[in-house]
């Protein structure tokens, strides 16, 4: 049987994330959590009688803010604002990131700060337990106001408008509906709003971006070793007390990392005394680079936390003093530097990985056969791989321009500083996809060099690694189309690496 997660404000950690990102989960709002969502539900109600228009309860919205809404209007106003606000384009978003969505929004509207009743809640964890994914499109954001068009597509399924994934199937919102077992929901005053703000699908295209990267960094720490193995670079760079008398955490923990997976290779022992004084970044300065993208990643990781578990709705219901106060919770600038950090470590991933591909290849830096094939004058073999490698780290620079430097105004000037958060996420997985291709030339590229090292053995983790790719792709004896073996390599990358213990 299933084991069924509590849903209380502030408990989401990354384990239960990956769950839900693989469709392994199944969640329900805590008994504890219901009593503050109904008293932040009567707030609303009382505060409705109010004759002051109250925002995202009675009154219009943007620059319309000072209208008051008549009380007959309020559930059809919130009706609309989902519907008005369902203007997304182009494909829908994977279906790891719409899980996440509807999880955060959960766990968002739970707080029992928003005004909403704990059967919408319940809704959203039904679509999420039933894998009825609302068809979200993955533009038209501008994260003004958090993430509202993608949000209203989440939203607008829950009262029977658009359209979700039902196993493998798109199909109406009323179908999905059905699957997950409630009829279309009538919304109440301030649920519209509470629904469609806050930032939970940039959060979502981040938090699935991360643990993308994790298993993409993995490999390129193993095939970075690898390739620094199979043209006897020194190993000398690795020293613990080097990196001791720096400090950097990540540095050090990388380093430890390439020395784990170098222990032991056949390959090492000519290169005890080398007489090379030190080698090119490329290999040298991998525990410093890929050091410095691990603190950055797990400085990512810290905010998109906190901001999974945060209430990200605007305005924000306090129960207690019978008071919505309308503030900037909703602002994506959060994850959108988090999504422009993220972009830097992407790129710098990429980057080494290529430069070390472009080394193997030259006969002149690697000592090993040109192109990294026999009779290479008449075999082109990995040449035009690596320029591949090359024109995909050039996408990555071009992709890894910060996002959050633009701030179109909207909204009448009422909303004029957007974070781009949306923007800033979704360009992660292009550079990811980008990434994963370039380390898997590498890798290929890698395990190839090694081939033309023996008898010597490489250690047995690379080996063990060296032996993974085998399984999937042959020695290159000669040309042959190579993007078949990328596509293989590439599978592997994004499933992640075993590490040496």
């Amino acid at each position: 049987m299933t084991q069924i997660h509590p849903l209380q404000p502030g408990r989401l950690d990354k384990a239960l994330l990956a769950r839900v990102t693989a469709a392994g989960a199944r969640v329900s709002v805590a008994p504890s959590v219901r009593a503050g969502m109904s008293a932040s539900v009567r707030a609303v109600r009382e505060l409705v009688t109010q004759y002051q228009p109250v925002f995202g309860i009675n009154s219009g919205f943007g620059s319309l803010g000072p209208t008051r809404i008549r009380d007959d209007h309020l559930s059809q106003m919130q009706r609309n604002l989902v519907l008005s606000h369902s203007v997304g384009v182009g494909a829908a978003l994977p279906a790891p990131v719409v899980r996440l969505m509807l999880l955060l929004k959960a766990a968002s509207l739970a707080h029992g700060l928003s005004g909403v009743r704990d059967e919408i809640v319940d809704a959203l964890l039904a679509l999420l337990e039933y894998d009825a994914l609302p068809v979200v499109p993955e533009r038209g954001s501008a994260g003004v106001s958090g993430d509202l068009a993608p949000l209203a597509h989440l939203a607008g399924v829950l009262i029977g408008v658009g359209e979700a994934h039902v196993e493998g199937r798109r199909v109406p919102a009323s179908q999905a509906l059905v699957h997950a077992g409630f009829a279309p929901l009538e919304l109440a005053p301030k649920e519209g709003l509470a629904l469609i703000s806050g930032t939970q699908a940039s959060t979502a295209l981040v938090i699935h971006a991360m643990q993308r990267l994790e298993r993409i960094f993995d490999a390129a720490v193993a095939v970075g070793a690898m390739s620094l193995d199979a043209v006897k670079g020194s190993d000398t760079p690795f020293d613990d007390r080097i990196h001791a008398a720096r400090g950097q955490r990540g540095q050090r923990e990388v380093a430890g990392r390439y020395r784990a997976w170098l222990f032991s290779s056949e390959l090492r022992l000519p290169h005890t005394h080398t007489e090379q004084v030190q080698g090119p970044y490329c290999l040298r300065c991998q525990p410093q680079v890929m050091g410095a993208c691990l603190d950055q990643m797990r400085q990512v990781w810290t905010t998109l936390l906190v901001e999974a578990n945060s209430a990200s709705d605007n305005p924000l219901v306090f129960a207690e003093t019978l008071e919505a106060l309308s503030g900037g919770n909703l602002h994506d600038a959060p994850i959108a530097f988090a999504a422009d950090t993220l972009a830097l470590a992407i790129a710098q991933i990429g980057a080494m990985s290529e430069r070390r591909t472009a080394l193997m290849v030259d006969p002149a830096l690697s000592g090993l056969p040109a192109f990294l094939v026999e009779d290479s004058e008449f075999n082109t073999g990995f040449r035009i791989g690596q320029a591949t490698a090359g024109a995909l780290l050039a996408e990555n620079k071009l992709l890894a321009r910060p996002a959050s430097v633009d701030e179109p105004a909207t909204v009448a000037g009422q909303e004029d500083h957007p974070a781009m958060a949306f923007q800033a996420a979704r360009r992660l997985h292009s550079m990811l996809d980008n990434t994963a291709s370039i380390v898997a030339i590498e890798w290929l590229a890698a395990a190839q060099a090694l081939d033309f090292r023996r008898p010597l053995q490489s250690s047995p983790a690379l080996e063990a690694l060296h032996e993974q790719l085998r399984d999937k792709v042959p020695h290159l004896e000669k040309d042959r189309p190579i993007a078949p073996d990328i596509a293989a390599a590439v599978a592997l990358v994004e499933a992640g690496v075993q590490a040496p213990d």
